[in-house]
């Protein structure tokens, strides 16, 4: 099988997909606020954050976070 990603890219892909998670939920947070009035762009935004993180955590989980050494 051939390795196309090594660990270190799969820790850097993992680190943007908490990243992007985090971002959703200030997200959320932000168009919660009664007075800014952004109730139809909550879940447009956060929906595309959380689905980007979630794609990169999956890559980064099957693709190099689980290393099984050789023997």
């Amino acid at each position: 099988m051939i390795d196309l990603m090594t660990r270190h890219d799969s820790l850097q892909l993992a680190e943007i997909g908490a990243i992007l998670l985090a971002l959703a939920g200030a997200w959320m947070f932000i168009t919660g606020l009664p007075f800014l009035k952004l109730v139809p762009m909550r879940s447009l935004g956060a929906g595309i954050l959380l689905a980007a993180g979630g794609v990169c955590l999956l890559i980064a989980l099957r693709e190099g976070l689980i290393v099984v050494p050789k023997s």
